[in-house]
C-alpha cells in the first residue's frame, strides 16, 4: 500500500478521501488555493501546499503545479477526487510519466470514454444498447438534418467531450435544429475546449440509473448495484438513492451485466460508473461512463458496507479489491441529498458568503460529508455545494422519513441553501410512490416557485441583518478609540461646562 498520497482536489471530497487514508495509515498531502486556506481538509491532511491563486484555472486545474508538489512532498500517488482534473487523460498520463501512481483508470480509458461519440461506437461494437443517434460528431448541417429525421424528433444535441448538461440542447422540430447546433457548439467549446457535438434520440420521461463498477489490475470486474439519479434540475443530480424502486432482480442482473461488458470493452481499471437511461417500457440504453469516483458514491457504501475509496487505493497499489463478485442484494435503503448554496425562493440564484453557523444533523443512520465549517466562505469561484447528507434505514419509506427529519435539524446561517426545496421533494406524493422521471422537477414547478410572502420576510430579514452589521461596524470603530463611549460622553459634559 502507498505510504503517502496527494489529493488533487478540495472541499468535502478531499476530506472524505483523507479520512480513508488515515484509516489505512497513509499520509496525505493537501493542495489549496488562496480561498481555501482555512478549509477543514487543509488542516486534516498531514501536509498542505499552496497552489497560489484563486480561480480554478490558476490552482486546481494546474497539473504542472500539482506534479511539482508531488515531487517536493514525496507523494507516491495522486487521487483526483471528482471534477477538476479527475477525467483529464493528459493529467493522468503526466502523473504516470513522472513515476507517480494515478488512483483511477488508465489514461487510454479516460480518453476513450471521455469522448461521447467514441464511447458510443465502442459500446455498439461490444453489444451494449445505446440510445439511437450518431456514432460520430456532426460535420455538416445537412448531415445533421438527415440523421435527425431518421431517428425522429425530439432529439438532443450533445457535447462530444462534455457532461453535466453543458453543451446540450433539446430540439423539438426541424426549424430549431441549426440554431441549437450552433448554440451547443459554442457552449461546448467554452466549457470543454472541444466544440464537437452529436445527435441522440430524446427519450421522453426516462429514468436515470447508474451502476457502480470496480475493476482490478488482474482483469476482474464487478458491479456494486445501481443508484437512482432521476431527481435532477437542469440536468444536474439533486437526490440519489440505492437501490432503485424501478428495478427488479431480473432487470438489475441484465443492466449489471451490461455495465461489466461496457467496462471490459474499454480495458477499465479502478472505480467507475456506467450510466443508463431507462424508458417507459423498461428498456435500458447506455448513456455515458464516468471514469472517476462519483459525488453520490456514499449511497452505495451505505447499502453495501464497502469503502469505495479504500478499494480504489487497493486497486491502484496492485492489491485485490474487497469483493470478488458483484452485489445483487442490498442492506437496507440509502438516500443522498446535495445541499447547495442557492436560494430556491429566487430561482435558485447563487448564495455566496460566509457561513456564520453550521451544525449538521446526526443520529441513527445519518452521514454528512462536508468540506466547510463556521467562518468558511462559499465562493463564486467554485462549485456551490455545501455538503452531502446521506440517510440509511431498513426500508425506503423509513429512509425518506429519516432524511426529512435530518434536513429539518440541519442548522445553517449566513447563506441561503436548498434544504427547504429538498424537504418539499422528499415529501411529494410522487416521490414517495417512486413515480418520477428525470422531468419530475420541471413538471412540478410549484416545488420551487417563488413564495411572495416568504420572499418579503427574507427581504426584511436581510435589511435588518445589514442594519445590524452597519451598527456593529460603527460600534467597533468607536471602540477602537483610546477612550470608551462612556468616557467620551463624560468628557463632552465637562467640555460643555467649560
Amino acid at each position: 500500500m502507498f505510504k503517502k498520497i496527494l489529493i488533487a482536489n478540495r472541499g468535502e471530497i478531499a476530506l472524505r478521501i483523507a479520512r480513508t487514508c488515515r484509516d489505512l495509515g497513509i499520509k496525505t498531502v493537501a493542495v489549496f488555493s488562496d480561498l481555501d486556506l482555512k478549509a477543514p481538509y487543509v488542516h486534516f491532511c498531514d501536509e498542505a501546499y499552496s497552489l497560489q491563486g484563486k480561480t480554478s484555472l490558476d490552482t486546481y486545474l494546474r497539473s504542472d503545479k500539482i506534479i511539482d508538489i508531488c515531487k517536493k512532498s514525496g507523494a507516491e500517488a495522486v487521487h483526483p477526487g471528482y471534477g477538476f482534473l479527475a477525467e483529464n487523460a493528459d493529467f493522468a498520463r503526466n502523473i504516470v510519466d513522472n513515476g507517480i501512481s494515478f488512483v483511477g483508470p488508465p489514461p487510454e480509458a479516460i480518453e476513450l470514454m471521455g469522448n461521447k461519440t467514441a464511447a458510443r461506437k465502442r459500446m455498439i461494437k461490444a453489444g451494449v444498447p445505446v440510445v439511437p443517434g450518431t456514432e460520430t460528431a456532426i460535420r455538416s448541417k445537412k448531415a445533421a438534418s438527415k440523421i435527425a429525421e431518421s431517428v425522429g424528433y425530439p432529439i438532443l444535441v450533445k457535447a462530444a467531450a462534455g457532461g453535466g448538461g453543458k453543451g446540450m440542447r433539446l430540439v423539438d422540430k426541424a426549424d430549431d435544429l441549426d440554431f441549437s447546433i450552433e448554440a451547443a457548439q459554442r457552449e461546448a467549446g467554452a466549457a470543454f475546449g472541444n466544440s464537437d457535438v452529436y445527435i441522440e434520440k430524446f427519450l421522453e420521461k426516462p429514468r436515470h440509473i447508474e451502476f457502480q463498477i470496480l475493476a482490478d489490475t488482474k482483469g476482474n470486474i464487478i458491479h456494486l448495484g445501481e443508484r437512482e439519479c432521476s431527481i435532477q434540475r437542469r440536468h444536474q443530480k439533486v437526490i440519489e438513492e440505492s437501490p432503485s424502486v424501478l428495478l427488479d432482480r431480473e432487470l438489475r442482473s441484465q443492466m449489471g451485466e451490461a455495465a461489466i461488458k461496457a467496462a471490459e470493452a474499454c480495458g477499465y481499471q479502478n472505480a467507475g460508473t456506467i450510466e443508463f437511461l431507462v424508458d417507459k417500457n423498461r428498456k435500458y440504453y447506455f448513456l455515458e461512463m464516468n471514469t472517476r469516483l462519483q459525488v453520490e458514491h456514499p449511497v452505495t457504501e451505505m447499502v453495501t458496507g464497502l469503502d469505495i475509496v479504500k478499494d480504489q487505493l487497493l486497486i491502484a497499489s496492485g492489491q485485490e479489491m474487497t469483493l470478488n463478485k458483484s452485489v445483487e442484494c442490498f442492506w437496507g435503503h440509502a438516500i443522498e441529498c446535495r445541499i447547495y448554496a442557492e436560494n430556491p425562493d429566487n430561482n435558485f440564484a447563487p448564495s455566496p458568503g460566509i457561513i456564520h453557523h453550521i451544525a449538521p444533523p446526526s443520529g441513527p443512520g445519518i452521514r454528512e460529508d462536508s468540506g466547510v465549517t463556521a467562518g468558511n466562505e462559499i465562493s463564486l469561484y467554485y462549485d456551490p455545494m455545501i455538503s452531502k447528507l446521506i440517510a440509511w434505514a431498513p426500508t425506503r419509506n423509513e429512509a425518506i422519513e429519516r432524511m426529512v427529519r435530518a434536513l429539518g435539524e440541519y442548522e445553517l446561517q449566513g447563506i441561503h441553501s436548498t434544504i427547504p426545496f429538498l424537504i418539499k421533494v422528499l415529501q411529494h406524493k410522487r416521490f414517495i410512490k417512486g413515480d418520477f422521471t428525470t422531468n419530475f422537477i420541471a413538471e412540478e414547478e410549484s416545488l420551487f416557485r417563488m413564495n411572495e410572502k416568504r420572499g418579503r420576510v427574507a427581504a426584511l430579514a436581510a435589511a435588518i441583518y445589514f442594519e445590524q452589521e452597519k451598527n456593529k461596524k460603527k460600534f467597533q470603530s468607536n471602540a477602537e478609540n483610546t477612550s470608551s463611549n462612556w468616557k467620551l460622553s463624560k468628557r463632552k459634559k465637562v467640555l460643555d461646562r467649560r
